[in-house]
């Protein structure tokens, strides 16, 4: 009976994701239209925090309980997972042209970032000065994309007006209603099909290692996958990308800083995220975005060398780990 529970809450968790999924992309596509703020904005501020929640929870919670390992992997490997499986199958499926002048600030931001924690990193912890220094960069990330939205209402007011003429209470509270249970899905749903797969991942035997590994660095990834594919499929390319790199500063620049208060003030790096994890993520980074800013387009090669990539880091990890 008990096993037959586990299949029926991991059945109901993927049933909340993907519906979740599309309630919360169409809620956002339709804010950004009436707002006249451009999709890549709001999916890198309001969609990029929303699917962000499992990380923070899971890494605070982490720290907070004394296991260092998994709030500093949690939040390194979910931006991992983001830009080399997420972002990878985004690119596969929907390659697309980019505004150089919103995208560049952000990798900037991104690559700084990663930059910033490895840095820190090489004495053994990351400090609260490193914990300043993240809530900065956040700081930065926020006032971009307020900076940009306010330019872009001023661009699209028109067209926005024209939407705006329509809209009425009833269909804002609508998709209000639809932002805020589309979110709830995608978390809670992405917690049962974590919890549960990873519990039926050991009763058919599986090692408990592998499960630590893959249930949380990609579990918590979720809500990024499944806004990525729904977003592929309603063919919104600019929300997925956006939501994407909003949540991989969000995740470096939010969620590190809590982690470090919470553990007394610092929170101890190990070798194989500075020499390994960091890495891979700089390189992952530097495959999207360098031939991005000259060609002015993500390609579909890039999402195929993203993947391959990850594969193999995560082949790696498992083999030698």
């Amino acid at each position: 009976m008990e096993t037959v529970l586990m299949y029926l809450l991991f059945a109901l968790g993927l049933v909340l994701i993907i519906k979740g999924g599309d309630f919360f992309v169409d809620a956002a596509v339709w804010f950004a239209e009436v707002s006249g703020i451009p999709h890549f904005i709001v999916g890198a501020t309001i969609v990029g925090f929303a699917t962000s929640l499992p990380e923070v929870i899971v890494s605070v919670i982490a720290a907070a309980g004394g296991n260092v390992d998994m709030a500093t992997g949690n939040a390194v490997g979910s931006v991992t997972a983001n830009t080399g499986l997420i972002l990878g199958i985004s690119l596969i499926f929907m390659p697309m042209a980019i505004r150089l002048r919103e995208y560049f600030p952000q990798i900037i931001l991104l690559t700084v970032t990663i930059i910033a924690i490895w840095l820190f990193g090489l004495s053994g912890n990351l400090s609260i000065i490193a914990a300043i220094v993240l809530l900065v960069l956040f700081a930065v990330f926020v006032y971009l994309n307020v900076t940009n939205a306010k330019k872009q209402i001023t661009v699209n007011s028109d067209e926005a007006a024209v939407k705006r003429e329509d809209v009425t209470k009833t269909l804002v509270a609508k998709n209000i209603v639809l932002f805020i249970l589309g979110c709830a899905g995608i978390v809670g749903g992405s917690e049962l099909l974590v919890n549960y797969g990873s519990a039926i991942a050991a009763s058919l035997g599986v090692p408990e290692r592998i499960i630590s590994i893959s249930a949380v660095a990609i579990g918590t990834s979720l809500p990024e996958l499944v806004t990525t594919i729904t977003a592929i499929t309603k063919k919104q390319a600019s929300l997925s990308v956006g939501n994407i790199l909003g949540s991989n500063i969000i995740d470096l620049t939010f969620i590190l800083p809590p982690c470090i208060l919470v553990h007394g003030g610092t929170l101890p790096v190990k070798n194989e995220t500075l020499f390994v994890d960091l890495p891979i993520l700089f390189v992952l980074s530097m495959v999207c975005f360098v031939p991005t800013f000259f060609t002015k387009k993500f390609q579909r090669w890039q999402g195929v060398v993203l993947l391959v990539l990850y594969i193999g880091y995560i082949a790696y990890t498992f083999i030698f780990h």
